[in-house]
């Protein structure tokens, strides 16, 4: 109750910030982050705040909510399309059941690579998808790497699918995600991503899947210390603006918060990468044990989830065509 109140009155707070007068002489906008300040993604949103402010002489500028100060992921998405909270980043998988075409990167082993990945996403595939989230009261306006998600448990190395036969793992609060461990024969448990380390100790899940980076910040690692690696889907984070708070704003101002998002992408990558390689020594020099894993076994198991989560024939075309680039 204590935390659903403390949440109500942040909630409040942004909505009196964004309700401020005050826009001829300078304008503070709002962005949330369910992940600590030195995560990549924050210092990325540090970034754009630095640019932004720069290049409009300090009239626009950013204040960044980071460690879910304003809650959970999909909280921070209702705030936005409501208009309480002017930005949000958030993985694609909440956005799964909103934006139907946030599915497709979001599906198992669609990306052969992380630069495939960042081919589709930068290209002309990614634009598309970005657009669909004007349909739903959002504005798309870049993505951020969010790495390859993996298994790990409190157990075993998960080496084949059968090592996940009757397990309890945490997945994100998406349908897509629920079907891709009911597949691999495990149990899904729907979690929100603040409450996997209690889940872990008391012994709700058995595992979870995430990247190497979450998997080191939020301490998992040291209650799951087997950490196999299936990279079984690479979808990437996406940089959101309220479509409220965009319809409000001039079309410089427009051009300027978009161009300041994706000009802050490319350090993003790099932080991310640095990020990947100093995590998983820490979670090595931890005791957690991280392994290779043959993928192929995995990737066979989640054709069904295609024809399920891609049946409608605009997805089935984005499939193809995402596939079809080299």
């Amino acid at each position: 109750m204590a935390r659903r109140l403390g949440l109500w009155w942040r909630f409040v707070a942004v909505v009196l910030v964004g309700l401020a007068p005050g826009l001829a002489s300078g304008r503070e906008l709002s962005v949330a982050d369910t992940h600590v300040e030195d995560y990549p993604t924050v210092q990325a949103l540090k970034l754009m705040g630095k640019l932004l402010a720069d290049r409009s002489q300090g009239r626009l500028t950013l204040k960044v909510y980071h460690s879910r100060q304003l809650g959970e992921e999909k909280e921070t998405i209702r705030q936005a399309q409501m208009g309480a909270v002017d930005l949000v980043r958030v993985n694609l998988a909440p956005f799964n059941e909103l934006v139907p075409e946030t599915v497709v990167p979001s599906l198992p082993f669609l990306f052969r690579s992380v630069q495939h990945m960042h081919k589709v996403m930068d290209g002309p595939l990614g634009a598309e998808i970005l657009k669909a989230f004007e349909r739903h009261g959002l504005v798309g306006l870049a993505y951020y790497d969010s790495g390859a998600r993996s298994f790990y448990t409190a157990k075993k190395m998960i080496q084949q699918p059968a090592d996940l036969a009757g397990l309890r793992i945490r997945v994100q609060q998406s349908p897509l995600f629920m079907a891709m461990v009911e597949a691999l024969g495990a149990i899904p448990v729907p979690l929100a991503y603040g409450q996997v380390q209690v889940g872990l100790s008391t012994g709700v899940v058995d595992g979870a899947e995430n990247n190497i980076p979450s998997y080191q910040e939020a301490g998992h690692f040291r209650t799951a210390g087997y950490y196999g690696l299936t990279e079984h889907t690479m979808a990437p984070e996406v940089l959101a603006m309220s479509k409220k708070v965009w319809d409000g704003l001039s079309p410089e101002d427009q051009i300027m918060i978009r161009k300041a998002a994706q000009d802050s992408v490319p350090m993003m990558r790099r932080w991310w990468q640095e990020r990947e390689e100093s995590s998983r020594t820490m979670v090595v020099r931890g005791g957690a044990m991280v392994e290779e894993v043959d993928k192929k076994p995995f990737a066979l198991l989640m054709r069904p989830l295609y024809d399920r989560f891609a049946a409608d024939p605009d997805l089935k075309d984005l499939v193809r065509r995402v596939q079809a680039v080299e």
